[in-house]
């Protein structure tokens, strides 16, 4: 059984942050990355996530971008849905630990400088006005009612006749 790095598992979460209705750019997964882990990895150690994912069997290059096999859909359907980014993660390392190895799949074979360049556009992006969807919304900081919000009574005991 191969090692699972951690660059394989935020790859792959990312991806399917990424890719949830159509294969997902390159800029895109990028963006996730940033999202999930709060910084991105190199780009030669993507681009070695890359080949190791889609030789396991759980990333394809289809229409134009990357998209999830059927087995790594599995892998995220069985994740928490309302855990943290760090909770999911460490649920999807064990997942994939144990994740028996499918037939050879095809090769990713994504070049360092198609990384890098999908890395600059993102950061360029966020440098500029333009808004990422990925993000989170802001949670409320607290939990108590507004001033000047009360509960409605209870309605009255039906009268007995």
């Amino acid at each position: 059984m191969p090692p699972v790095l951690d660059v394989d598992v935020l790859l792959l979460f990312s991806t399917a942050l990424a890719a949830k209705r159509r294969p997902a750019e390159l800029v895109e997964i990028v963006a996730a990355l940033d999202l999930v882990n709060g910084n991105i990895p190199g780009e030669e150690k993507l681009s070695e996530a890359f080949a190791r994912l889609g030789t396991r069997g759980l990333l394809q290059e289809a229409g134009g971008g990357i998209a999830l096999t059927p087995a790594a859909e599995k892998l995220i359907e069985i994740l928490p849905r309302k855990g943290e980014h760090a909770e999911r993660l460490f649920e999807l390392k064990g997942l994939l630990g144990t994740h028996a190895t499918s037939a050879d799949g095809p090769l990713i074979n994504l070049a360092p400088e198609q990384l890098r360049a999908a890395i600059l556009a993102h950061r360029a992006a966020a440098a500029g006005r333009a808004k990422n969807l990925l993000v989170p919304k802001p949670k409320p900081e607290s939990t108590q009612a507004r001033p000047g919000q009360r509960q409605r009574k209870p309605m009255p005991k039906a009268r007995q006749r």
